[in-house]
């Protein structure tokens, strides 16, 4: 899979993409992410790629020409084209899933207070990661590339995928380690009875009380 961000502050994924599960992704040749900075992209003598709003008001807007050309040079018949904006459709991890199968998809980070509106045109999806506002698309791009990553064939065991929170609706189920009893807080014996089907039992009814419990909107 490639991902390619425009943004106009690529020092800010130095950390995220350098460590973890992410690096290890990208070693092995899982992903290839590339980091565009669309300032490049401008004609004006300044490099300058926002501007102050038609009809005034507050703040400045993105322009439109550096971000039509960009694309224009690195799209393809593969690619996906994905503006993080506040006002796009909430993520959730089904469209994690989704976009995982992607194999170029291209990131659109915002800055300032918004983008021309004729940027829209060319994006496929318009993501929001909640009902708040950032001061730039970047921390919104690495959720969303940490939440693909790891779900690329190869990058973590199947394995650990298969009762995540989010998975059929539901989320994770409690789990415990050592030590087996801690400030009178004890792990459930039937996780230490080594019965595997009372186990897997009392992990599918966790999943559905948690559930009910915490995120009751989950439930259908």
């Amino acid at each position: 899979m490639k991902i390619d961000i425009l943004t106009l502050f690529p020092k800010m994924f130095d950390g995220i993409f350098n460590e973890s599960i992410i690096k290890r992704a990208i070693t092995s040749n899982k992903v290839e992410i590339n980091l565009i900075d669309f300032r490049k992209y401008s004609k004006l003598s300044n490099n300058q790629v926002d501007d102050t709003p038609y009809g005034g008001g507050a703040g400045m807007v993105l322009r439109c020409e550096p971000i039509f050309d960009c694309i224009d040079d690195i799209k393809t018949d593969d690619s996906v084209v994905v503006m993080m904006t506040p006002d796009g459709k909430t993520y959730n991890q089904k469209m994690a899933y989704e976009f995982s199968k992607i194999k170029h998809l291209i990131i659109i980070c915002g800055h300032y207070e918004g983008f021309d509106e004729r940027i829209r045109t060319l994006c496929d999806y318009e993501i929001s990661v909640g009902d708040y506002i950032l001061t730039g698309g970047e921390i919104p791009a690495m959720i969303l590339v940490d939440s693909i990553t790891r779900l690329i064939d190869g990058v973590i065991t199947k394995e650990s995928l298969l009762d995540e929170s989010f998975t059929n609706d539901l989320l994770d189920y409690a789990t415990y380690t050592k030590p087996r009893e801690y400030r009178g807080l004890k792990v459930p014996d039937v996780l230490l009875s080594g019965d595997h089907k009372k186990i897997k039992e009392f992990r599918e009814n966790s999943r559905i009380e948690k559930t009910k419990n915490r995120r009751n909107d989950l439930l259908k």
